[in-house]
């Protein structure tokens, strides 16, 4: 997408999206501070992996990402309709966005990670729910290891 030199904003909207983080966010630091106090240990904004998780879990191979609602374009096609300045600018932001977090997704896939993603809101709201699906996650790919050796044993 190529971003033009101007924007047709107002000082006010200027203001506001320049305080939009991109990485180090409320949500962000809240799950990642819980998985750490659960014993989990990771990598955050690992750049060497496709999309750069927020949070990366490389003993499980979990590649995890909070998407922000309206970036990641949460309830999209209802949400689109309620633009109003700069309509064509946004549709073709955000829907570049989720072509390239589907993108992302299947190179994790590719290479053996298991991307999972929160929206900002649910991991504010209800954190306890997000831990309990990375464990989740975590206790599949363990589940998988172990069948895997068990594959091997009775080859060998």
């Amino acid at each position: 997408m190529k971003h033009p030199k101007s924007y047709d904003s107002t000082p006010e909207t200027r203001k506001r999206m320049s305080k939009v983080k991109l990485k180090g966010g409320k949500a962000e630091i809240a799950l990642a501070k819980a998985l750490w106090w659960q014993g989990y240990r990771y990598r955050r904004n690992d750049k060497r992996l496709p999309g750069s998780p927020d949070i990366a879990i490389l003993k499980y191979r979990i590649a995890i990402f909070v998407d922000g609602e309206f970036w990641h374009g949460k309830n999209w096609e209802t949400r689109k309709d309620r633009l109003k300045s700069n309509r064509e600018y946004w549709i073709e932001k955000i829907e570049e966005n989720i072509a390239r977090d589907i993108r992302d997704d299947r190179l994790l896939a590719q290479i053996g990670w298991t991307p999972v993603h929160f929206w900002e809101k649910e991991v504010l709201r209800n954190l306890p729910v997000c831990i309990a699906e990375i464990e989740d996650v975590v206790l599949s790919q363990i589940v998988d290891s172990v069948e895997n050796l068990e594959i091997l044993d009775q080859e060998a």
